[in-house]
């Protein structure tokens, strides 16, 4: 049996971008962080409208990735719908609402970060 290719950490960023911008997720952003986080590699940022948008979005990744590879992140906020954080390792998706992401402004907190183009 040959083995599955080894995917890249970008691909799985823009996997799970493809997946945000199916649910209409809004200001979606990838950042490259590996240059100043220890062990993550990409930021995927991106707000919902509502709580109901934000649980949608999150289920949108969850079965966009379990579709790619089979992962399953640790996911924290979920009951709280107003900032949902899923880490998928190299991988870590943080989905606001849109106030909550104003509020806490990641995309400046790591404007050192490389901004990657989104291809969804």
């Amino acid at each position: 049996m040959i083995p599955a290719p080894q995917l890249s950490v970008n691909d799985r960023a823009q996997t799970v971008a493809a997946a945000l911008e199916a649910k209409q997720g809004e200001n979606i952003s990838i950042l490259d962080v590996a240059p100043i986080a220890a062990l993550i590699e990409r930021f995927v940022i991106v707000s919902g409208s509502n709580s109901r948008q934000v649980g949608a979005l999150v289920d949108s990744v969850l079965d966009a990735m379990r579709d790619l590879d089979g992962s399953k992140p640790m996911i924290e906020g979920r009951d709280d719908a107003t900032w949902v954080l899923l880490d998928y390792g190299d991988v870590v998706v943080h989905v606001f609402l849109r106030e909550t992401r104003a509020y806490y402004d990641l995309d400046q907190l790591w404007a050192d970060a490389l901004p990657v183009l989104v291809q969804a």
